[in-house]
């Protein structure tokens, strides 16, 4: 699925605090460099989308600030609250019970290599799903009506929902990159994660989780991401029917 043709869109995103997981380390979690093109792709989501028409494609990220990695350590719980209790608290037929860190032994103690003050700027293009195609300019225009009000669904964040980020929109890119130009690293990230589901289901509602690795390269502070049709996105074989 091409995307030459359609306009890219960028978002300065920042926060005090940020962690995009690498997946080898998952349980004591290090984060990369800069965020992923999921987590970008979440950032996008929260301010306009609509899967069964379009989704977002993630085309280049630059690092503004220079990563600064802080160590966290935090109580956290093994357990989650099941389906059917929830529906029972909702009826009111039992009452509601929390999950307490320090009872039943669910606790643990896990170490977070998180980045603090971070700043990207987001490149990233709407691709209209097959039939929707004639409302690419009514997508755009849409999209930067909401980002130019900071307007969203739901707050942003990076990588963990309790790390907040800020947003707005740029409309002079050449002037921004010239004001705040991307930090100066090079730095093979080696593999990241590309996205959690199949960017080539329809609707990506009812997508199922699908891995995709890509081979990351930060050159000058500027991460270019693929295209997902593209043979540098590693994907899982689908299997036929």
């Amino acid at each position: 699925m091409g995307s030459n043709d359609s306009k890219t869109h960028v978002i300065e995103v920042k926060g005090d605090f940020a962690c995009f997981s690498r997946p080898e380390l998952k349980v004591e979690r290090w984060s990369y460099p800069c965020p992923t093109p999921s987590a970008a792709r979440g950032v996008f989501d929260a301010i306009y989308c609509h899967p069964p028409e379009f989704r977002w494609q993630i085309t280049k990220i630059e690092i503004l600030k220079t990563p600064t990695y802080l160590a966290l350590r935090r109580n956290e719980v093994s357990e989650v609250a099941s389906t059917r209790n929830i529906k029972q608290w909702m009826k009111g037929t039992k009452k509601p019970e929390s999950l307490q860190a320090d009872a039943n032994n669910v606790r643990q103690q896990r170490q977070t290599m998180a980045l603090r003050e971070v700043k990207y700027r987001l490149h990233a293009q709407i691709i209209p799903w097959a039939g929707f195609e004639g409302k690419q300019s009514a997508f755009d225009a849409q999209f930067v009506r909401r980002a130019s009000r900071g307007k969203c669904f739901q707050q942003p964040y990076l990588g963990c929902r309790e790390f907040v980020a800020f947003f707005r929109l740029v409309e002079n890119l050449s002037m921004e990159q010239k004001s705040s130009p991307p930090i100066s690293l090079d730095q093979d990230v080696g593999f990241m994660v590309y996205d959690v589901f199949d960017l080539a289901t329809q609707n990506s509602n009812m997508a199922a989780p699908s891995i995709s690795l890509f081979k990351a390269i930060i050159r000058r502070g500027v991460l270019d991401v693929p295209d997902y049709a593209s043979s540098d996105v590693l994907k899982p074989e689908r299997r036929a029917g």
